[in-house]
């Protein structure tokens, strides 16, 4: 009797100390930038507390490995980035997470993925990503009153789950700031972490990569621009809660960053830290700036991707003066385009968020390939219900204003790639869909 007790004493004890571990894990594990020989993991504590990965080769009998022990601290909003680093090319992997040295089980998979080697020559991997903007996430004691509250269905992040694309971009405005935040480092991290840690979003988080830009709601107030006073710390909290493979350009600070998957390039964009105010008319307006388009340029002039995405928060392709639009800005944007027909690029392919509505304009150009830009919002925040705006650039069937996001594959034999854009409803309900041949681009 009296061990059966000290068992039950043992025991309770034991459960108590898993309990107290898993209570401390806020949000994540969420599953950041994949490169062939590393990968980024990130996760958010509660309070102070050690954490790490343990990671294996899914469905082998690989003997498990251990990232670096990381300390969560006040400072940092608990967050931590743990880095895996033994590994290697095209292998799916699984982990699991230890706080405070005990193992925290989820109900959903925890896995990652390396990119695949290939070399030129043969066919490159196929792959997809998802893609959307606009996730507003209702918090009652801060937002405005209203009668119908600005963010709703948030089963569209199950939807997005359930396709299980490879990766996916988050399009800017991926939380929204409130009036009680815009001015303390308080209320932007309370923001961040808010959005980080709903239920709904985890399982999403833990097993499919993830990289982001900002638009003008997770960097400042609404169409911020260079002059916001707080840039440096919503740039911080941008870096302590996303997981990109670089953040800047040239030593400068931004959002900035590339990266590649498979045979395909990606220019994130920084869209707001050196954007000219949309009033200001008495110096040269822009919204990258002369040395971040110069940046694009020499990359978009280097790379052999048969796809060349630029993804931003504003439109670029449009023909409507909406003034967050990139027309407003159109010393900017005619540098861009003509610098792009004549270096000769091709495979040039925008994407854009920031509207509540969803399209993809096609610029056909005399003597050259043309420019697509693909327009996808929102994921949850509301939806523009005003008339269809004009944009002479828009394909016929494409404009839809209901919540959404974008799933991309790209698939084919080398130098016959084809990309395929379908858009879902926050059901998973396929709306539409439209195909790019690669030789369409050359």
């Amino acid at each position: 009797m009296k061990k059966l007790v000290i068992t039950f004493i043992v025991f309770q004890i034991f459960s108590s100390i898993l309990i107290a571990q898993a209570n401390l894990l806020r949000s994540g594990p969420m599953v950041g930038y994949s490169e062939m020989r590393e990968v980024m993991l990130w996760v958010q504590t509660h309070d102070v507390a050690d954490v790490k990965i343990a990671y294996w080769i899914k469905d082998s009998s690989s003997v498990k490995e251990y990232t670096n022990v990381v300390s969560t601290e006040k400072k940092s909003a608990f967050t931590a980035h743990l880095m895996v680093d033994i590994l290697e090319p095209g292998l799916t992997y699984e982990y699991e997470l230890y706080i405070n040295g005990k193992v925290i089980q989820r109900s959903y998979p925890l896995e990652f993925k390396t990119q695949v080697l290939w070399h030129k020559g043969s066919d490159p991997p196929n792959f997809s990503f998802a893609f959307g903007s606009g996730a507003f996430i209702n918090e009652a004691k801060y937002d405005k009153p209203r009668r119908i509250p600005t963010g709703g269905d948030y089963e569209i992040y199950e939807a997005i789950f359930s396709i299980k694309p490879d990766f996916m971009i988050w399009g800017g405005d991926n939380l929204y700031l409130r009036k009680s935040e815009y001015y303390s480092w308080t209320g932007i991290l309370h923001r961040n972490s808010y959005h980080r840690e709903q239920e709904y979003l985890q399982a999403l988080w833990g097993s499919i990569h993830h990289y982001a830009i900002w638009d003008d709601h997770d960097y400042g107030p609404d169409n911020s621009n260079r002059s916001f006073v707080l840039k440096e710390k919503t740039l911080e909290a941008f870096k302590l809660f996303w997981a990109n493979p670089t953040y800047g350009i040239n030593g400068k600070p931004g959002i900035t960053t590339y990266f590649e998957w498979g045979d395909v390039a990606f220019f994130l964009m920084d869209n707001r830290y050196y954007r000219t105010p949309n009033k200001r008319e008495t110096t040269n307006r822009e919204i990258f700036g002369a040395e971040q388009v110069e940046w694009l340029l020499d990359g978009l002039v280097s790379s052999k991707a048969p796809f060349k995405f630029i993804v931003t928060g504003n439109e670029f392709l449009t023909d409507n003066d909406y003034e967050e639009n990139h027309i407003n800005f159109n010393e900017e944007r005619e540098r861009i385009l003509s610098l792009i027909k004549e270096e000769g690029i091709e495979g040039v392919i925008f994407l854009t968020g920031d509207r509540h509505f969803s399209e993809l304009s096609k610029l056909e150009r005399e003597g050259a390939y043309p420019i697509y830009d693909f327009t996808i919002s929102p994921f949850t925040s509301g939806v523009n219900l005003t008339k269809m705006e004009s944009n002479s650039y828009r394909v016929e069937g494409s404009y839809i204003a209901k919540r959404n996001f974008a799933i991309f594959e790209l698939t084919g034999e080398r130098k016959k790639r084809e990309l395929k854009c379908s858009v879902y409803d926050k059901d998973g309900k396929k709306l539409w869909e439209y195909k790019i041949n690669e030789t369409e681009l050359k």
